[in-house]
């Protein structure tokens, strides 16, 4: 169990290599991880273009103000407010307020209520879940047939929503306030997919499901995709602000983690516990030991190391206290090429790292093994 004591020395996330999708908030979502002692490694999935000159929104914006519907469900916050701004900026926006006010208003969520609240309007309902399929639900058990229901899209359409409305019989009116657009620079998504691939970060955050859809994209044209699903399968921990978020990657078969309340700071606690409790723990030479992504503790004290070093721990720790020959690190060690005299000058500089030379063993003309406390040797002897 990790200490909560080595929390307030280090951070429960130092050690830790933690990758931002995030276009929007990605400066708080940061803050936050580092706060903890994350390493961050920031790249946006995409860019958000709002539609304050878009054709479609205005011509979207007058069909509802000249034929009024009978239920407008707001989705985002950023969106419900982008809207409202927009109509000012036509000389609208009186008349799209005034519709809006006799019109059952559904908004998806706490915050979207609240920019709702600051329009000036007032909510007929809004799930405590905030999820979409809640206010399916309710709108399916009230009756759509015939029932006209604007639907405020959140960057990408929603084709399962807007087409249940239609099997039940309602017209529907999309508002496409802004769009999510690829970012205009590829270059720092493709670093952030390469560090994911390499096993370079130890969780991926995602605050959106088009930053998601995004990264898998980028992925498939690079002909990384299988690649990288397998790390989010096995080494990269993907985290997901929400469900809705997460839906891109369920549909390729990756397992995400979710906080229970879905914002940024409930996303960063869920990593504070979830990264810590994968790192391995082993008792060494008398010291326990506790490897992280790119750090080690060493009886609660954080000791950076090379990636060389790390590859050769892990590796090491994989078969804790058996002997793993030169030639098997060797070839864990990244571009080393066949001299093994790169794993003698990798080892130095790991045991120079972790200050605690004998936590290492070298076993004369076989290799090196991790110096297993006695009793936990016995526990790891039939691995």
């Amino acid at each position: 169990m990790y200490d909560e004591q080595q929390h307030t020395e280090h951070g429960p996330l130092a050690g830790f290599t933690v990758g931002v999708t995030a276009a929007r908030r990605a400066d708080e979502l940061g803050a936050l991880l580092q706060r903890r002692g994350a390493v961050v490694l920031h790249a946006p999935a995409l860019r958000i273009v709002p539609l304050a000159d878009d054709g479609e929104l205005l011509a979207a914006t007058k069909e509802l103000i000249d034929q009024a519907p009978d239920v407008v469900v707001a989705t985002t916050a950023i969106g419900f407010r982008g809207w409202v701004e927009a109509a000012e900026g036509w000389g609208l926006g009186e008349q799209l307020l005034g519709r809006l006010r006799n019109v059952e208003l559904l908004a998806r969520g706490p915050k979207v209520k609240g920019a709702v609240r600051a329009a000036g309007l007032t909510e007929e309902w809004s799930p405590s879940s905030e999820s979409m399929a809640e206010v399916l639900d309710r709108l399916l058990e009230e009756g759509v047939e015939g029932r006209r229901v604007a639907v405020q899209l959140h960057g990408e359409p929603l084709p399962g929503f807007v087409e249940a409305l239609r099997a039940g019989g309602a017209e529907v009116v999309p508002v496409p306030v802004y769009r999510w657009m690829p970012p205009e620079d590829i270059t720092p998504l493709d670093r952030l997919l390469d560090a994911a691939v390499s096993r370079g970060l130890d969780a991926l955050t995602f605050t959106s499901a088009p930053a998601a859809a995004s990264l898998l994209s980028r992925a498939e044209e690079r002909g990384l995709l299988g690649e990288l699903l397998t790390a989010l399968g096995h080494d990269v921990l993907p985290a997901c602000v929400g469900p809705a978020t997460a839906l891109p990657l369920q549909v390729r078969g990756v397992d995400t983690v979710q906080p229970e309340r879905y914002r940024l700071g409930p996303l960063v606690q869920l990593l504070c516990q979830e990264l810590p409790a994968r790192a391995r723990s082993l008792p060494v030479s008398g010291y326990r030991v506790e490897i992280r992504g790119h750090a080690v503790l060493v009886d609660g004290e954080l000791k950076p190391v090379p990636p060389a070093g790390m590859s050769l721990l892990r590796t090491l720790a994989r078969r804790p206290g058996w002997v793993v020959a030169r030639a098997e690190l060797l070839r864990a060690l990244p571009g080393a090429g066949r001299d093994e005299h790169a794993v003698e000058t990798a080892m130095a500089r790991l045991r120079t790292a972790l200050g605690t030379p004998k936590l290492i063993q070298t076993v004369v003309k076989r290799g090196y093994r991790l110096a297993l406390d006695p009793a936990a040797d016995a526990k790891y002897s039939d691995v």
